[in-house]
């Protein structure tokens, strides 16, 4: 076992990764959800019993901050860099005024990737909240999930979902959770019993119409080149 280990990007002193301790195992598995990795090759080693922690605030309107972690050797994160980047389909620039009663929307998405870079699971949230200044007046939180699925009906299946806010109106900020479980069958694992990826995003939207994701994420089991990759726009 290594001790906790925190990484913190230098954009801004905004974006930070917690990992707590993984075990590695340096044998040559098959990795059951993505490819067989090579024998010999770093891919060859297992990693389990993975949780991984971020945060990421909502940038500008029209923006998209985006961040990937990769299990590098060992089975310790590699922190990426968080890219801000124009948000897909945004609109032109308008009037940045706001209203005495103004609205926004952010989303947020928590994905999980093998080694091949096939997603594998992915929880996906759009929040809307209109707010004064003072309080929010009014929001809702919507979670969706993805995940993939092998012929002969076999792959990831969702295993449970729910969310939960703590307060939709008259409060200072409103904090909603998203939470989504999955498990694997299929032809890297027929018991059913080796992967298990849970996703759990915290969204909380204020006052003064700032927002901030909050992502965790926790692994089963795991290999090296497996990457987790979130974002907020």
């Amino acid at each position: 076992m290594r001790p906790r280990i925190v990484l913190a990007a230098l954009t801004a002193g905004l974006f930070s990764l917690t990992a707590l301790p993984a075990a590695a195992s340096t044998a040559a598995v098959p990795d059951r959800a993505g490819a067989t990795p090579a024998p010999g090759s770093g891919e060859s080693r297992e990693c389990t019993d993975v949780k991984l922690s971020g945060a990421l605030p909502l940038p500008p309107e029209g923006m998209a901050i985006r961040q990937q972690v990769t299990l590098g050797p060992d089975c310790t994160p590699v922190l990426g860099e968080a890219r801000l980047v124009p948000k897909s389909g945004a609109p032109a620039a308008t009037d940045s005024s706001r209203t005495a009663a103004d609205t926004r929307q952010v989303r947020s998405w928590s994905e999980m990737y093998d080694c091949c870079n096939i997603r594998m699971t992915g929880l996906y949230t759009t929040s809307d909240w209109s707010f004064d200044g003072t309080a929010v007046t009014s929001s809702a939180t919507d979670a969706t999930q993805e995940w993939n699925r092998e012929p002969w009906n076999a792959g990831w299946s969702l295993k449970s979902s729910g969310k939960s806010a703590d307060c939709i109106a008259g409060c200072p900020a409103s904090v909603n959770e998203a939470r989504a479980e999955f498990s694997y069958q299929g032809v890297f694992d027929p018991t059913g019993a080796w992967y298990a990826n849970t996703h759990s995003t915290t969204v909380t939207l204020k006052a003064d119409g700032t927002a901030s994701c909050d992502f965790d994420v926790e692994l089963k089991h795991s290999f090296v080149g497996w990457n987790w990759q979130r974002g907020c726009e």
